[in-house]
């Protein structure tokens, strides 16, 4: 701290303890008379930022509150976000930070990440090199076109991106100056955008084809150049450009695709945990999806590679997987299938959804259509009339578009149904039972693929990395938390979670021969050690 005195500590986030400074630091660092005459530890700073958060009744104030609590405070703002999890994940992510990307422009305080936009081509690398940060671990990108199940919301997306990075911090321990978030500002098809005044992205429509590829490319290769170890994940990516995207770099950066992969190990996670409820076997389940976008495309081919990692063929796992969209049941009569649906199209008739559940008998309906209220009562009615306990995951965020609340599917099902949603709902009564639905979060997966990673140097992150989470995180579950209705740990154990997973990563890294660093002695202990812990 001997670099900065006075005012300029005060205003240096990561260095700032505010009212914790100790009268021997005041008088070291030129702090005297600019703080009030008491000390406060962490502990108590906490109670005074909870206490003056609760006092506000609006999410949004309380999002833009702890946003700014961050923006003077480091540490302080993640001690808090880490040791109260359950009740600010929502605030600072879903469902709220869909609302605040809608409104990003209007909120704006101060600009956290880097932004690129069509005018800086060929210029990226000059670009990158005013970002000031320490060593870059892990880069969160988005374009904004498929915010959650808002849209297209082009610049103002940039919230997503700043939201994981606070996760990748508070949940995997990555420390937070090694976390990078970027906009990469294309344009926007929303007109209301474009038009309105304080709009902060690049007012024009979206950049598509081959500039579109070719600006995407330079980003990449100047982020590799840049920040050679540094994991690139990509976030909320339209579903065509997330999967042209995804094959197009897996195989050459450390690189993933979130909304594909990582939603893909949570929603196979909370399977394997149900099949703990019901009994059957993984190989024996059937999984009807509604939607055909990027996520369910994505549980799909991580689901298949499981059923085949567990003996089935592969013509037997597609045989268990059927996806229905807008136009019914995915099949082989559709012309020009796009490449990463063509494997799952069945010879059926093209079926509706509740058609398909009544002929198909699936044990599991998954939803990832950001389309509010899709599984219907005799959906969910039918579900139950065909198998005992119905796997029901209404997966789309934020809690505004779930295809169904959990206490709908509880009601329609008799109490019977295993729920898991992407956004939070509360405790259920049901009879004499109450039960606490699990979140289908990705907080669950990506912290600690991020930590595997880094901890590893990994090469590449393989889809085996995502099995490998699945089945860590599906291992945490207890028995009694699956009495209770969810299908996950608590979010009060996220980190433990995110160290399992990180161990789980790691070993694949090792036994594939994509380590580029190894570590001796217990992996789990050390990845916990190494962990960002914000203290004073």
């Amino acid at each position: 701290m001997n670099e900065y005195q006075g005012k300029a500590l005060l205003s240096d986030p990561m260095l700032n303890k505010s009212t914790a400074f100790t009268r021997e630091e005041r008088e070291k660092y030129g702090l005297r008379g600019l703080l009030p005459y008491g000390v406060s530890d962490i502990e108590m700073q906490k109670h005074r930022v909870l206490a003056n958060m609760r006092r506000k009744s609006d999410d949004i104030e309380k999002y833009i509150f702890l946003n700014a609590l961050q923006e003077r405070n480091n540490r302080l703002f993640h001690r808090t976000v880490i040791d109260h999890i359950e009740e600010l994940l929502p605030i600072i992510y879903t469902p709220t930070v869909g609302e605040a990307c809608r409104r990003f422009a209007h909120i704006f305080r101060q600009s956290r990440g880097l932004y690129i936009t069509p005018e800086d081509r060929g210029e990226i690398c000059q670009v990158l090199d005013n970002w000031n940060g320490e060593e870059v671990k892990v880069i969160i990108v988005t374009d904004g076109e498929r915010i959650l199940g808002l849209g297209d919301l082009g610049a103002n997306g940039m919230g997503i991106p700043i939201g994981k990075a606070t996760l990748y911090a508070a949940c995997g321990g990555i420390y937070p100056e090694h976390c990078l978030p970027v906009m990469l500002d294309v344009g926007t098809d929303t007109d209301e955008l474009r038009i309105d005044s304080l709009y902060l992205g690049w007012p024009h429509r979206r950049l598509r084809g081959e500039s579109y590829l070719a600006l995407v490319d330079e980003l990449v290769e100047a982020l590799q150049q840049k920040f050679p170890l540094a994991l690139i994940q990509f976030e909320d990516f339209a579903g065509r450009n997330a999967f042209t995207l995804l094959r197009r770099y897996r195989d050459r950066a450390r690189f993933f695709n979130d909304d594909i992969q990582g939603t893909a190990a949570v929603a196979l996670a909370g399977v394997y945990a149900a099949c703990r409820i019901t009994g059957k076997s993984f190989n024996d389940v059937k999984i009807l999806f509604l939607g055909a976008g990027g996520a369910a495309a994505g549980i799909a081919t991580l689901m298949a590679s499981a059923f085949m990692s567990n003996g089935l063929s592969r013509e037997q796992a597609l045989r268990r997987l059927w996806l229905v969209d807008i136009n019914g049941l995915v099949t082989t009569q559709r012309d020009a299938l796009d490449e990463w649906l063509a494997p799952f199209a069945q010879s059926e008739e093209p079926l509706d959804l509740l058609q398909a559940v009544r002929a198909l008998q699936p044990d599991a309906i998954i939803g990832a259509t950001g389309v509010a209220g899709a599984f219907s009562e005799d959906v969910v009615r039918q579900m139950a009339a065909i198998t005992e306990r119905p796997i029901i995951f209404a997966l789309s965020n934020p809690t505004s578009q779930s295809e169904c609340t959990a206490e709908q599917a509880y009601d329609w099902s008799s109490g019977q149904a295993i729920f898991a949603s992407g956004s939070p709902f509360g405790p259920v009564r049901v009879g004499s039972k109450t039960l606490f639905p699990g979140q289908a979060n990705n907080a669950y997966i990506f912290p600690g693929i991020g930590l595997g990673v880094s901890v590893s140097a990994a090469r590449r992150v393989p889809d085996s990395m995502f099995l490998a989470a699945a089945r860590a995180l599906a291992d945490c579950v207890s028995d009694d938390q699956l009495e209770s209705g969810t299908l996950f740990p608590p979010l009060t154990e996220i980190r433990t979670v995110s160290t399992a997973i990180a161990s789980a990563v790691y070993n694949v890294a090792i036994a594939e021969g994509l380590a580029e660093a190894s570590v001796n002695g217990d992996i789990t202990k050390l990845i916990s050690q190494a962990m960002y812990d914000p203290r004073y």
